[in-house]
């Protein structure tokens, strides 16, 4: 027996019922469709002054307080002109920068000269959440006894966001604080390190100073930990200067690039009967990049509501040093690990001294490229910066110098013969 189309055995049935009830068409079949994704355009500057708004209240001033006004724009480019622009730059005749970057911001840099070899939006103002702390352990590491032992409280254990896990009454080394700020991203440990720093505005305020010394004129911290608050603010390129700054400290390095190591427990709460001492456990480095990448050195990953992923890391081919900072990112089409690889990958395939811009050697170093002002922004566009040149124009103005002191010494002596 064949048997009968259901489609025609519905129809039928319509036909009889249509005075009792609308009968539902053949619908035809649906096609789902994903839009390719598009990496965030910057070319019109829009974070310029300051981030993105906020989708919550975080950065909400505290009653009785106003929110602090955007920072100062420089009148020139910290790190040269092409450091000005705020769409993908890359040198000349390099290839194309990788696709499948979701950061809304990002930068490659060379830890050793300061040489920036690629950037998108490199100025533009974002939040940086927890790769903050790379700041904060600057300022901490040369400022703390790292043999220090401190009591852990329930304010440290109240942080909110991120808790490695300290408790009141637990003993801790500054060292170990160190190790659970930079390697698991706790804001408790934050906390536990401000609270020696003087508290959470003495702290706040050592970082900023120290960002500012380091010509970092688009961060401002407002947080210890990189909990979002008013004023918060970073761009890939001063991210990257924090982070060169921080590498310059041999623990930081070594804590980056530190796996796995054990941290204290703490004891049961004092009037609790139904509480158990709580014993010690083990903390991971949370940056998967020191895992997956061939010669990574560690990094610092970040995420808020706000901020999104942020990401900071170091890496090391054929003895050289690259960094790659990643602001406003997602986790498609890659994870922010995944992106920062393939920018890593892309430097390192880039000719040494191929350079777009610079970050300053030291604090007191001007943040400018010796001869920046000197070379018409056209040439200067893709091109890495050229001793040899830099010589020769000095040796043509002392020639000219030279030459305008022997004159004028010819015309006075001429004048005495009269």
């Amino acid at each position: 027996m064949r048997t009968r189309d259901p489609r025609l055995l519905l129809a039928a049935l319509c036909s009889v019922a249509v005075t009792l009830a609308a009968c539902p068409a053949f619908a035809a079949p649906t096609t789902v469709t994903t839009a390719p994704f598009t990496t965030p355009n910057t070319d019109s500057c829009p974070q310029r002054s300051t981030p993105p708004p906020p989708i919550d209240t975080s950065e909400a001033p505290a009653p009785g307080q106003s929110a602090p006004a955007p920072l100062p724009i420089p009148s020139t480019p910290i790190g040269g002109g092409r450091m000005g622009e705020c769409g993908v730059v890359t040198p000349a005749g390099a290839p194309a920068a990788p696709m499948d970057i979701s950061a809304t911001a990002w930068l490659v840099s060379d830890l050793d000269t300061g040489e920036v070899l690629a950037a998108k939006d490199p100025h533009g103002r974002y939040r940086p959440a927890s790769t903050i702390k790379v700041l904060l352990a600057a300022v901490a590491l040369r400022t703390l006894d790292l043999n220090k032992v401190v009591t852990g409280t329930q304010e440290d254990a109240n942080a909110d966001g991120t808790r490695v896990g300290i408790g009141p009454g637990g003993q801790y080394t500054n060292r170990q604080l160190m190790q659970a700020l930079i390697m698991a991203s706790g804001n408790d440990a934050a906390h536990a390190i401000a609270t020696q720093l003087g508290g959470d505005a003495a702290t706040i305020a050592k970082m900023n100073e120290l960002a500012k010394s380091l010509h970092a004129s688009d961060t401002r911290a407002a947080s210890p930990s990189g909990l979002d608050g008013p004023g918060m603010s970073t761009s890939a390129y001063d991210l990257s200067l924090l982070f060169r700054e921080a590498m310059t400290i041999p623990l930081f390095a070594q804590l980056i690039h530190t796996e796995q190591i054990d941290f204290p427990g703490y004891p049961k709460s004092p009037g609790n009967t139904e509480d158990k001492d709580h014993p010690g456990f083990a903390i991971g480095n949370d940056n998967h990049l020191l895992f997956e990448y061939d010669g990574a050195l560690g990094g610092k990953t970040g995420y808020t509501d706000d901020a999104r992923q942020t990401f900071v890391a170091g890496a090391q081919r054929d003895g050289r040093r690259l960094a790659v900072t990643l602001l406003k990112a997602d986790v498609q089409p890659l994870r922010p690990w995944e992106q920062a690889a393939r920018l890593l990958d892309y430097g390192f395939a880039l000719p040494r001294g191929t350079a777009v811009g610079h970050l300053p050697n030291a604090a007191t170093e001007s943040a400018q490229p010796p001869v920046a002002l000197a070379t018409p922004p056209r040439a200067a566009a893709g091109t890495a910066h050229d001793g040899r040149s830099g010589l020769r124009t000095a040796l043509i103005v002392g020639g000219i110098i030279l030459v305008a002191v022997f004159l004028l010494g010819a015309r006075r002596v001429a004048r005495r013969g009269r």
